[in-house]
């Protein structure tokens, strides 16, 4: 198991807290330190069952200044998020073969 962490981030730090006091201690992954790759970011998204796009976080600065108006595709959408790792939504939570958005935190106990 193992979570994309933020540790600034409130969400975040409160999904881990609830895993934690569930007893599960997942591999945590501070994402903005070690960015997924290309590979990495596909796989969690297809894990989740989404597409790119609904992976990111449309009210950063850096999806603003970058992004806001513009169609790209899964793979471009991809490589913004290795290239501006603010974008990824957080946190994420994955056991085995699933994947869930820890928005609410306690989304996380869905596949626990």
């Amino acid at each position: 198991m193992k979570i994309y962490h933020n540790p600034r981030c409130g969400k975040s730090r409160q999904a881990l807290k609830i895993l934690i006091e569930n007893g599960i201690n997942p591999q945590i992954i501070e994402y903005l330190k070690i960015i997924p790759t290309a590979d990495e970011l596909k796989d969690v998204i297809s894990l989740l069952g989404i597409r790119p796009y609904d992976l990111l976080r449309r009210g950063e600065k850096d999806f603003k200044d970058n992004f806001k108006g513009k169609e790209l595709n899964d793979s471009q959408w991809i490589n913004a998020m290795v290239e501006y790792p603010k974008l990824i939504e957080r946190p994420i939570f994955i056991n085995g073969s699933k994947a869930v958005v820890g928005r609410p935190p306690e989304k996380v106990l869905d596949i626990i």
